[in-house]
């Protein structure tokens, strides 16, 4: 698997590389990749009280084990290697908006997925791995972080590339704080796999575009979802968008950002900062999509932006950057983005 760093913005080589390795589970990565693990939780102490995060991590525990959750082991020995509270909590915690697309390739020939994920939490642009992992299905490559135990993007060369964004919030209060309390008290009732646990099961075992579709909208969901899937060929593409027990699945070219497009769906509040704008920008520079991250413009690329990412399935093509909100002046990354979006780090280019 040739790793390289490509000519392009999304590779300058004044950037440190986002490491590639060969893992089992996030055992592997934390015992790699200690330090990039101590400075994420570094950054969420600074970010939450150290008492929420124990309360946090207290109840994320007690919920996958109520629920047997399948990775509840691999995030049990996270656990047993930090010696302190987090990496239950930082396990579940879904709190970030995101801009997605799915459509052909600029020759037409195959299917890429493009991904934008942005959260204002240090250190996830400047702290990126990539793991290279083997499930049934067969190797695939996981954009994550150590300690991580799921999946939020990935490629799976001849197979398929996916992501999933955070799902508009159920609109079933005048009040925002009554709407997510009412999320959550879903979530504590529920036994099904939360979205990060899914993916990560569809890209270890499903051997195609539409083996992937199905368990992405089939599967029972903790929460809902959007899920983004891109395959080999041209007309590979879908968005999915889910609840616990439905999906609605949008087939071709399509775009997700996060608010429902399905007329369907039930009323909510988008996520993050104007989803629609990023939805739209992100659909006009749809033509662009390519490895160079040309077509990474505002609101997409945001202050809170901390990853951009081009996967071709087909090809086997891979290329991802890292976002910080400020510069690192020990590190000497230089502005790459408008608002202090700053360029932090980039994968050298993956070609599988």
């Amino acid at each position: 698997m040739p790793h390289r760093t490509p000519d392009t913005a999304a590779g300058r080589k004044d950037l440190r590389e986002i490491p590639l390795h060969a893992v089992d589970g996030p055992g592997d990565l934390l015992r790699l990749e200690p330090a990039r693990l101590a400075a994420l939780l570094a950054a969420a102490e600074r970010r939450y009280p150290r008492a929420g995060i124990a309360l946090a991590d207290h109840l994320s525990r007690r919920w996958l084990e109520r629920s047997a959750n399948p990775y509840l082991a691999e995030i049990g020995q996270v656990a047993a290697a930090l010696g302190r509270p987090g990496a239950h909590f930082l396990n579940m915690s879904y709190e970030w908006a995101c801009t997605c697309s799915v459509g052909p390739t600029a020759d037409g020939r195959a299917s890429r997925l493009t991904r934008v994920l942005d959260w204002p939490f240090e250190g996830l642009g400047a702290e990126l791995v990539a793991a290279r992992q083997r499930g049934p299905a067969g190797e695939w490559i996981n954009i994550t972080w150590p300690g991580f135990s799921g999946s939020i993007q990935g490629l799976a060369p001849g197979r398929f590339a996916a992501a999933f964004n955070q799902a508009p919030l159920r609109r079933r209060s005048p009040s925002k704080a009554v709407d997510w309390a009412c999320d959550r008290y879903g979530l504590w009732r529920s036994r099904a796999l939360p979205p990060a646990h899914l993916l990560r099961r569809v890209f270890d075992e499903a051997r195609d575009f539409a083996a992937a579709k199905a368990m992405l909208a089939e599967t029972p969901l903790a929460l809902p979802a959007i899920f983004s899937l891109a395959g080999c060929g041209p007309d590979e593409q879908a968005v999915i968008e889910r609840l616990e027990d439905h999906a609605v699945v949008h087939q071709g070219p399509q775009v997700a950002a996060n608010h429902w497009n399905a007329a369907e769906m039930p009323r909510a509040r988008a996520r993050g900062t104007v989803s629609d704008r990023r939805a739209a920008v992100m659909r006009d520079q749809a033509a662009a999509a390519g490895p160079d991250l040309a077509w990474l413009q505002p609101p997409v690329l945001n202050p809170t932006t901390r990853l951009a990412l081009y996967a071709e399935p087909a090809g086997g093509r891979l290329v991802a950057q890292g976002f910080e909100a400020g510069c690192f002046e020990a590190g000497g990354f230089e502005a790459a983005g408008p608002d202090r979006a700053v360029a932090a780090t980039t994968v050298t280019e993956i070609a599988c």
